[in-house]
């Protein structure tokens, strides 16, 4: 159960993320409100997961989690970049999460 808390505080994470955007500096109203939810959600999701799984490893998958989503939906939502290298480097974010996910407990 802390993995799936830990995934749904990272894709919480990257709709805050996008949340901050649509804000305006917290200026608007409805987009300020469903961020800051979205923010406690992420941190409350991460908090849960952190009971069982380890501290640097629940908080660098959160983290890249947030990381590659928000690239992503950068590129998608708001026409930013999309090299390859900016590709490239995502996916290394995502190898190194796949490698903290499967070593995690392992000593």
């Amino acid at each position: 159960m802390a993995w799936l808390y830990l995934l749904v505080a990272g894709l919480l994470e990257i709709g805050w993320v996008i949340g901050l955007k649509y804000t305006e500096g917290f200026s608007k109203l409805i987009p300020s409100v469903i961020t800051v939810v979205a923010m406690i959600g992420s941190f409350y999701c991460l908090s849960l997961a952190i009971r069982s799984l380890p501290l640097g490893t629940s908080y660098a998958i959160w983290t890249g989690i947030g990381t590659v989503g928000a690239m992503i939906a950068g590129i998608i939502l708001f026409g930013e970049n999309a090299s390859l290298m900016r590709i490239g480097c995502a996916l290394l974010i995502l190898v190194g999460i796949a490698g903290l996910k499967l070593t995690a407990g392992h000593s």
